[in-house]
């Protein structure tokens, strides 16, 4: 049987034809000369001995020199055809086309006059591996390459249209292959379908995985012959690793779209619990592609790898999102055929088992706490945890009320006690209430029911408490006056209590930045929010023995707009309009000596090209007192546009993010506050309460009913100075709406006051910083609890101060830790500095803090959870010593003693806005034992 005639391609004809490609082999029998380069450009017919590759008759264009010329191929399988071939080419072709002859024929077959026409004479024999050298420019070939003839026909057969890369003198096996399979399987190109193609396409599991979901990849590589697709397969296992010929076998299965599905299913046979028939479930989902356990490993590890980068990139890419979405529904419909779901449920990507943890949370959290708070955990730690922010999101709120539930039943003290209460801890309260009451954002009907039997319990327990506000109150309002306060903050004595000790000769004025109808739940979440985007909120430093909380201020009766709202920007009891509250605000700053200007709604946008009104603007650079009322959290309410908001940002409210970049930009401290809150309307079923003298949804005249209270006194602006004013948030009087204000109950009388400081030179003086750990009250978060008393310095980093405890273990009369007589029970910062790695590091740090100071940081980490706020860390180390440094700086000096080696022990994280500790990396750089 004969040998098969070599193939011949596109590249290999044009090679010999450029004048610049590999000399033919010597003639196989007596030939005249080879042909010169200035023949083969002069010369029409080409006769090769070989079969054309590709499909013929074929017709290309190239360039010999500063021409171009046509090829024509033909094949022919005898002299006659030759002949044939020629003859029609010479009567047909213009002078400079080419006519290339493909054949089998032998050279003494041939005629001199039809070899006379021919280039070189002869029939030419040219060597692939030839080719393959001039097209990657190299002078010598790796022998292994040679004797792979598919080799050199893939690289002949597949070269890009911008040619081979260039690598050196020499060509590896390793840099052939590296340089053809990117081109058999599609990934040079610059497609948005396969992340990381292109160029400089990095060969590893990864890329691949990502190419196996495409809809030409898998068919490019199912294409190719079998010896070459074993080849690839065997190298990607060597370079790319043991994932690789795993997807491979399942691409050539046809089961490449589902591969990376079938990886995340892989991980029941990785789990030493899971049953033989979890694992004939899954051999029987692989078909035939039957790989060992430590590949099939290999592979589930690499997908869970690409699917975590994947959920990284969903946060701001929506092709990620689908892309991953994609995966993780077709694993749970693949897991749901086979009967796989129950024995998934610890697996970390697959929706069926994140719904199942979350069930399994908020179902603990109706029954054990502290169970509840472990299986958050694990839900947090779920690969689909960041996919899912929302269903976390409520897994967090079940938790948080469950912590709450568990204390003892709250009382309301007096109404002064009620406000500030409500703004360190029933609001929080609220904040949480609106997530449950909305359910699981994905409507698992489980996970619901839990959730409502826990907001039915902790509703009533809120509904207890705004009535016993309201009986409060009602007792209070007779004799309240701006002199007479019964020790509460005034919403009209704000300007006077809040605002102007904000004021310095030397410094910018502050600006006001009213929200109208801002709850105490809504302010808890933008207070958290503008302090992650560098706002530090101070208050006046609370008395001896005393806690720092927000401050919260009593709204006018009824709590409505026109009466809060006016008194609060004129800084007296008053009712009107706009027109009231610019005179009066106006007036009022004119007894400080201050110029002021106060902007409304239709007052703040700009023109074309300026987002803030040049007016505005013009106002913030100059030295005035300057107010902004935000309308978006009344219009919202008011026209019915909260729907499922379950939370409130900086950019949810029109306008808020350029004040607040504008107030950083001068400098100007900021008071983010209400004029009263509001209640939300929760009771869709519920029409308008039966009631006479009605003045808004929320207040009207005549006698007190069941869940409402006689509001009588000196602050009660309408009625005659007496309402009945509703503390059930059920009770309206007019139509329905999305939330009410005007009534009694304590998210609508309670109005949040947040004072912001771009620096803490901007704070007043004897006033503190108040850390987002400190805002919040101690249930919201578990490691919230110790840093509630701390006292705050009023400038640098640390001062002395006396509030809380210091340090167990350590020596404060020297640099040193004491004597350690039972390790175990020293605090783990007293072990890091009394270990040698400490000593050794220390020599190498100048100026390093004093060894109490460097335990105090160590142990409010590790008791936070290994990470707090800036402001949180100086509150709780402040009385162990003095240092004159910017909070990055002195992290940057702890960094230098903690980070051995360059290991994150400690820095930033949250884009600066939090400090973490790995406390897990500190034992180890140290050589602690793990106490646990």
């Amino acid at each position: 049987m004969p040998a098969p005639l070599p193939q011949i391609g596109h590249r290999t004809i044009e090679a010999l034809l450029s004048g610049t490609g590999p000399k033919e082999n010597p003639p196989r029998e007596a030939a005249p000369k080879d042909a010169s380069p200035k023949e083969s450009s002069t010369r029409r017919l080409v006769l090769l001995y070989g079969r054309y590759a590709e499909p013929t008759p074929a017709e290309f264009v190239i360039r010999t020199g500063s021409t171009s010329r046509r090829i024509t191929v033909v094949e022919a399988d005898s002299v006659l055809g030759i002949v044939e071939a020629w003859q029609q080419h010479q009567s047909m072709a213009k002078d400079d086309d080419v006519l290339v002859v493909t054949t089998g024929v032998d050279d003494a077959q041939l005629s001199w006059d039809l070899r006379a026409y021919a280039l070189g004479k002869r029939i030419l024999t040219i060597e692939n591996a030839q080719v393959v050298m001039q097209r990657f420019g190299v002078t010598q070939l790796d022998p292994t390459i040679q004797q792979q003839t598919w080799l050199l026909d893939a690289l002949l057969d597949s070269e890009p249209a911008e040619g081979w890369p260039r690598v050196g003198p020499v060509l590896t096996r390793d840099a052939a292959l590296a340089a053809l399979v990117p081109a058999r399987l599609g990934l040079r190109r610059n497609d948005s379908s396969v992340p990381g193609a292109g160029q400089d396409t990095t060969l590893d599991a990864d890329t691949l995985l990502a190419w196996s979901r495409t809809p030409a990849g898998p068919p490019r590589f199912v294409g190719l012959a079998p010896q070459e697709r074993a080849a690839l397969k065997a190298w990607l296992g060597e370079t790319a690793g043991a994932a690789v010929p795993v997807l491979l076998s399942l691409v050539e299965a046809g089961e490449g779209h589902d591969a990376m599905a079938l990886g995340l299913l892989a991980s029941a046979l990785r789990d030493p619990s899971a049953g033989s028939d979890a694992a004939l479930a899954v051999g029987g989902l692989f078909g035939q592609v039957t790989p060992r356990r430590n590949e099939l490993q290999s592979f589930a590890e690499a997908v869970e790898g690409t699917v975590t980068r994947w959920i990284a990139q969903a946060r701001t890419s929506d092709d990620a999102r689908h892309r991953v979405v994609s995966v993780i529904n077709r694993a749970d419909e693949l897991a749901a055929k086979v009967g796989l779901t129950d024995s998934l449920r610890t697996n970390r990507f697959l929706g069926s088992s994140f719904t199942a943890q979350l069930r399994r949370v908020c179902a603990l959290a109706r029954q054990s706490p502290s169970g509840a708070d472990s299986a958050l955990a694990d839900l947090r730690a779920h690969g689909l945890a960041a996919l899912s922010p929302n269903r976390v999101l409520v897994a967090e709120a079940a938790v948080r009320v469950a912590r709450w539930l568990a204390l003892p039943q709250p009382q309301v003290r007096s109404v002064a006690a009620g406000v500030r209460t409500h703004v360190a801890d029933w609001g929080w309260v609220d904040r949480a209430l609106t997530v449950l009451w909305h359910g699981d954002p994905d409507g698992d009907t489980a996970t619901d029911q839990d959730l409502r039997a826990l907001y039915e319990e902790a509703a009533g327990r809120r509904t207890d408490l705004d009535e016993a506000f309201a009986q409060r109150l009602t007792a209070w309002t007779p004799n309240a006056t701006t002199q007479h306060t019964g020790g509460c903050l005034l919403v009209e004595n704000v300007l006077a209590e809040a605002v102007a000790p904000l004021l310095r000769k030397d410094g910018p004025a502050p600006l006001l930045l009213v929200l109208d109808g801002m709850s105490s739940a809504v302010a808890a979440q933008l207070g958290e929010e503008t302090e992650r985007e560098g706002w530090l909120e101070t208050v006046p430093a609370p008395s001896e023995g005393g806690a720092p909380t927000r401050l919260a201020a009593v709204s006018m009766l009824p709590s409505v707009t026109e009466i809060s709202r006016a008194s609060l920007l004129s800084g007296t009891a008053v009712k009107g309009g706009q027109t009231v509250e610019t005179t009066g605000f106006t007036t009022f700053w004119k007894r400080h000596h201050r110029p002021s200007a106060l902007f409304h709604k239709a007052a703040i946008g700009g023109q074309s090209g300026s987002f803030l009104a040049e007016e505005l603007t013009v106002a913030l650079a100059s030295e005035a007192v300057v107010g902004v009322v935000l309308n978006t959290v009344d219009d919202a309410l008011d026209k019915g546009q909260e729907g499922r908001r379950t939370s409130w940002s900086i950019d949810a409210i029109t306008y808020l993010r350029e004040l607040l970049a504008a107030a950083r930009s001068y400098g100007r401290p900021v008071v983010l506050m209400a004029d009263h809150g509001h209640v939300l309307d929760r009771n869709p079923n519920n029409g308008p309460a039966a009631a006479d003298g009605a003045g808004s949804a929320r207040w009207r005249t005549g006698d007190p009913s069941a869940g409402e209270v006689l509001l009588t006194g000196p602050r009660v602006f309408e009625g005659g100075g007496s309402i009945v004013a509703p503390w059930r948030e059920d009770i309206r009087y007019t139509g329905r709406r999305a939330g009410y204000h005007g009534g009694a109950a304590l998210a609508e009388v309670t109005v949040p006051v947040l004072l912001l400081v771009p620096s803490r030179e901007a704070m007043p003086k004897d006033w503190i910083a108040l850390p987002r750990e400190q805002a919040a009250p101690g249930w919201w978060s578990p490691f919230t609890g110790h840093l509630r008393h701390p006292v705050e310095p009023s400038a640098g980093v640390l001062a002395d101060a006396a509030a809380i405890p210091r340090p167990a273990a350590v020596d404060e009369a020297a640099d040193a830790p004491a004597s350690l007589p039972d390790p175990a029970a020293a605090t783990l910062g007293a072990r890091v500095v009394a270990s040698e790695v400490y000593k050794a590091q220390k020599e190498y740090v100048r100026k390093a803090p004093e060894a109490k100071v460097v335990v105090a940081v160590i142990d409010a980490l590790h008791q936070a959870g290994g990470t707090m706020s800036p402001a949180a860390l100086v509150a709780a180390i402040s009385a162990t010593g003095r240092v004159r440094r910017q909070i990055d700086g002195f992290i940057a000096v702890l960094q230098r003693l903690l980070n051995i080696e360059g290991y994150p022990v400690l820095g930033f994280i949250d884009a600066g806005h939090t400090v973490k500790l790995d406390v897990a990396m500190l034992i180890a750089q140290f050589d602690l034992e793990d106490p646990r």
